[in-house]
């Protein structure tokens, strides 16, 4: 799924998105469009000029792979063309809920986005310092999504509370891959 091109120059000020940013844990039953989305994962990890990303990594490395599960699948981010791939076409988020110690917002909101890692691509040059290069990365790419999610008029919540292995099996990781973060993004109902 070709995604619409993002938006590069918003109305909200980034001083507003830091004031109004809480976890938002109730949501709407409404739908985001491909824009917003589109807008999400460009902020996670959209591809800049010279092929540098929206969010720092070291040695340009981007260890990071995003995920988008919707009630109508789970679909992989694929930077460099700004564009989904469908992996499954099951509604995932109840299971995913579960993993996540029963967090039952994660099924309620419209979109789920999953954080995962794969290590090694860090790991190659930097050795032992690459765990704590990967979670570095992994908070500008969250912090992103939260940011933009309050520019669009959306609600997130940081999820880190997980059981590693039953999210990894919910969403058929490779092996390489490591969840590391979970945001649900809707419109807020508080």
């Amino acid at each position: 799924m070709k995604l619409p091109p993002p938006i590069r120059k918003g109305t909200v000020s980034i001083e507003e998105t830091l004031e109004k940013r809480r976890s938002k844990r109730r949501f709407l039953p409404r739908r985001l469009s491909r824009e917003q989305i589109s807008q999400l994962l460009w902020a996670a990890q959209g591809v800049l000029q010279r092929g540098l990303r929206t969010a720092p990594s070291a040695g340009a490395l981007y260890p990071l792979e995003i995920y988008v599960a919707m009630k109508d699948g789970v679909f992989h981010y694929v930077p460099q063309k700004h564009e989904l791939e469908q992996v499954s076409q099951s509604n995932i988020l109840p299971e995913l809920a579960r993993a996540a110690i029963d967090q039952e917002f994660i099924a309620e909101a419209p979109v789920t986005i999953i954080i995962a890692a794969e290590d090694q691509r860090t790991e190659r040059r930097y050795q032992d310092r690459a765990a704590r290069y990967v979670c570095i990365e992994v908070g500008h790419v969250a912090q992103n999504i939260h940011l933009q999610a309050v520019a669009l008029g959306l609600g997130s919540a940081p999820v880190g509370a997980f059981r590693d292995d039953q999210v990894h099996q919910v969403l058929g990781l490779s092996s390489e891959q490591r969840p590391l973060y979970i945001i649900p993004v809707g419109y807020p109902a508080e």
